[in-house]
């Protein structure tokens, strides 16, 4: 295969999802796997709806999930280019203005339901004369545009799908050009596509129908005719299209909630697919996971609990070196970093979670003491600095053997002195971190 270059064409409408990751990983992984390139491609022609500001919020959601453009493109900027494409279509007779209203032609399905026909346009506005045209032109009238179908099956070999066909003569022809003049999704796309360079189309399964339409657009305009694949579509365990449900799926939502990007990647692609489904920390390593033949023909179910496990198993298996510039930012000091990253990361599910155990060892931590004999004892056994990772085992033993306590009668009055909470990090690891000096204040009872 020579070096692909694909694209992901969103709308600067609104924030993206985790249904809108899929195809945006898709892409990218492809090209990863193939080294090829991405194009993002602002489809901004919506003016109404586009903003700056969601253009914006899509970059940066790549970005996040760790794909960076190599190219960038608007389709608002073409316009010249669409506009010219347009026209040669309606030279050569493939585009063909109508002027029937949206009632008109419900009316028209009704009937044709009613007789059993299938309810597609019957292309009436080419019995149109001149004169005719004119004279709806003189009501008001102000003709949209459509693609004149050639009655055929296209078929082509799905990246996917494997060999995928679309019966155009079962089609009515689509409107292109609204009769406000505007475009239409499949022309702009379809010119886009070809102009720009565009070797690989990987997208959802909802545009089948549409490829059929568009392998007819590339043929009347000269265009060559890219390859396709259509993946499966993200849905909730229930079957739910998850664009009914983007509240917590949208990407912005998931990065607040703490989730790291890993994760996300690795249930967005891995659902749905031949692989099972789990935490690859690289874009590198799941591109080597990702083929596209591997993808199920059945619906992808995306189960966001998976994201609390997928993100715990990514965040214990975190080398030092990544976490570094994190904990930095935390406030937690160089020379204590890494033990610190050692003692913590075991029990963390997110990695802001860190930030709250920090704050444990360096307090201020007001102490929990039921029983304040028993952690003056304690107080009096601490051994001498310096402490490492077997002071805690020497300690509690001679808490152990002085008082009688084991188990949990032993070691939960500590953790609770030590830390004012019943759970946490083994405290083999905190004591170092905490010092004698600390501990024997929080031991006395006093916060630092």
């Amino acid at each position: 295969m020579n070096a692909p270059l694909v694209r992901f064409a969103p709308s600067p409408t609104g924030y993206l999802h985790i249904g809108n990751a899929r195809p945006a990983l898709l892409n990218a992984l492809f090209a990863l796997r193939h080294g090829g390139r991405f194009l993002l491609r602002l489809d901004d022609t919506d003016a109404e709806r586009s903003t700056e500001e969601f253009a914006r919020a899509i970059e940066e959601d790549l970005a996040w999930l760790g794909i960076v453009p190599d190219l960038r493109a608007r389709q608002s900027e073409r316009a010249a280019i669409h506009d010219a494409a347009a026209e040669r279509l309606k030279a050569a007779g493939r585009l063909y203005p109508a002027y029937e209203t949206q009632e008109e032609l419900e009316r028209r399905r009704r009937r044709q339901l009613g007789r059993g026909q299938p309810p597609i346009y019957d292309r009436a506005a080419l019995e149109l004369t001149e004169a005719d045209r004119a004279a709806l032109e003189a009501e008001g009238r102000k003709p949209h545009w459509r693609f004149k179908l050639d009655a055929r099956s296209v078929a082509w070999n799905d990246l996917v799908r494997g060999e995928a066909h679309v019966d155009c003569a079962s089609l009515s022809d689509p409107v292109l050009i609204r009769a406000d003049g505007t475009y239409l999704y499949t022309l702009p796309s379809v010119v886009d596509d070809a102009d720009l360079g565009i070797t690989h189309v990987i997208r959802g399964e909802d545009h089948v129908t549409n490829t059929g339409v568009q392998v007819q657009i590339f043929e009347a305009l000269g265009y060559p005719v890219p390859a396709f694949g259509h993946h499966n579509l993200l849905t909730t365990i229930d079957g739910e299209g998850l664009s009914k449900r983007l509240g917590h799926l949208s990407l912005r939502g998931l990065r607040d909630d703490g989730f790291e990007p890993a994760a996300v990647r690795s249930l967005a692609v891995l659902t749905g697919s031949a692989e099972a489904v789990r935490a690859v920390a690289t874009m590198d390593e799941l591109a080597a996971l990702t083929d596209l033949a591997q993808i199920s023909r059945a619906p992808a179910k995306f189960d966001p609990h998976e994201l609390d496990g997928l993100n715990a198993r990514l965040i214990h298996a975190m080398p030092f070196e990544e976490a570094h510039d994190r904990l930095a930012a935390m406030g937690v000091p160089g020379d204590r970093a890494e033990a610190f990253w050692s003692a913590v990361r075991a029990n963390l599910a997110k990695f802001a979670e860190a930030g709250d155990w920090w704050k444990v060892v360096a307090g201020p931590v007001t102490p929990s003491v039921a029983d304040p004999a028993f952690i003056a004892k304690a107080a009096e056994l601490l051994p001498p600095e310096p402490w490492d990772g077997e002071t805690w085992k020497a300690w509690t033993s001679a808490v152990k053997t002085a008082t009688g306590a084991k188990g949990k009668g032993l070691f939960m009055p500590l953790r609770l002195a030590i830390t004012g909470l019943e759970h946490g990090p083994d405290l083999a690891g905190l004591l170092p971190l905490i010092g004698r000096d600390e501990l024997s204040r929080r031991l006395s009872g006093k916060a630092a």
